[in-house]
């Protein structure tokens, strides 16, 4: 596998060369009649966006946006990689750090946001099925009918006798009691951007201007200005004229959500992104948002509305407060990599036996390599309710730097 078909990159600077397949017709025809929804939500508006509303409607309009449509996302016939994707390990060693969880609570259950192509809800079931783990049921959160769709077919085929454990819901399932897993759904957010002007944070919206959509600038609603306003201050007070980035209100309405329906939970969050500090220093002033588009990642994202994802890399410090704010315990934060490695992943790479080892030793290093999903992307773990902390890797535990 070419490591830019990892979801992972850093956001291209100005003068990047873009080089993009052409989409197929039917890709085409569909980017069209999104694109005119969009311009329909534009004029309903008075002319502009925020961009958090265009992303909204990029990703989710009903049938149009890029995650509620019918194309092929994840793998080799998709736009990009995941880490249970890249390799069963990853699941696997999910599964060992929740089993605790699930036999020590009676009743417990799985809850898994955004399951992707099922492949990981497979691996997790796999694997707690032969630490005699199996939770009561495994619910998928999963807001696209297509991507249900191709879950359901994809664990009827793999696992069919634990398939009988999944059941697919629509909205959080109050009282839960048992492990959350969210692998790379915070990234896909509705991300505000703002951009610095003579000491000023601006909006950055979306407008349409012949039949194209532009990116235009203007004062930033009171609620967005207050909170940038803070934001900068707690980054030092300092950001030059032409700086950009993005800031995502939904992740805390995310949390406060999930965290109202839980009872007793461990929740595992991973995905790319890095502590406040980091996030927004001043020499990153390009921001981080990212597109995937065929195993290409690239950084406009008006263009291939509807058929590209579009995605920020995640300010975790900001997940953790909200996860403080709504009553959740952090209880570890750090490096996919470090998650791994303290996890079991060399134990599970002992049991694969000699004949799998050298296979699953290539799957492992794009796991956990500095170059390749080990550092960029991050594991942070939440507990609600009175339920007993179940060991976390002490090992790379970097809470300090949230």
């Amino acid at each position: 596998m070419r490591g830019d078909s990892v979801k992972v990159g850093l956001p291209m600077q100005a003068g990047d060369a873009l080089t993009l397949p052409n989409p197929e017709p039917g890709a085409e025809a569909h980017s069209i009649a999104c694109r005119r929804y969009i311009a329909d939500r534009i004029a309903e508006a008075g002319g502009a966006l925020s961009f958090a509303e265009f992303m909204q409607h990029a990703l989710y309009a009903p049938g149009l946006g890029y995650y509620t449509a019918g194309s092929r996302k994840f793998g080799a016939a998709g736009d990009f990689v995941t880490a249970p994707e890249v390799s069963s390990l990853f699941g696997y060693v999910l599964a060992r750090r929740i089993a605790p969880v699930i036999r020590g609570l009676p009743g417990a259950e799985v809850l898994e946001v955004g399951a992707g192509s099922g492949k990981l809800a497979a691996d997790v079931l796999t694997r707690l099925e032969s630490l005699d783990a199996l939770p009561a049921r495994y619910l998928i959160l999963e807001i696209s009918p297509d991507l249900t769709e191709r879950q359901q077919d994809y664990l009827m085929a793999r696992v069919p006798e634990l398939a009988k454990r999944v059941v697919w819901i629509g909205s959080w399932p109050a009282g839960f009691r048992g492990a959350v897993l969210a692998n790379e759904v915070l990234d896909a957010l509705p991300a505000e951007r703002f951009v610095c002007r003579g000491g000023t944070c601006l909006q950055q919206c979306v407008s349409l201007e012949q039949e194209q959509f532009r990116f235009m600038e203007r004062p930033a609603p009171d609620r967005l200005a207050a909170r940038l306003g803070e934001l900068r201050d707690s980054c030092g007070g300092v950001w030059p004229d032409g700086y950009t980035s993005e800031i995502v209100p939904a992740a805390r309405e995310w949390i406060a959500d999930l965290a109202g329906n839980l009872s007793a939970a461990l929740v595992l969050l991973f995905d790319y992104g890095l502590p406040r500090a980091e996030y927004y220093a001043a020499e990153r002033g390009e921001g981080w948002l990212r597109c995937h588009y065929r195993h290409r990642a690239h950084g406009d994202p008006l263009i291939l509305t509807g058929i590209q994802d579009i995605t920020t890399w995640v300010d975790f410090t900001a997940v953790a407060e909200a996860a403080v704010d709504s009553g959740l315990s952090v209880t570890g934060f750090g490096t996919q990599a470090a998650f791994l490695l303290a996890g079991g992943l060399a134990d599970e790479l002992e049991a694969a036996g000699p004949e799998r080892s050298l296979a699953l030793s290539r799957e492992a290093k794009l796991l956990t390599l500095p170059g390749e999903m080990g550092e960029h992307f991050k594991y942070l773990s939440l507990l609600a309710g009175d339920l007993e902390p179940p060991e976390m890797p002490t090992y790379g535990d970097q809470r300090h730097r949230l």
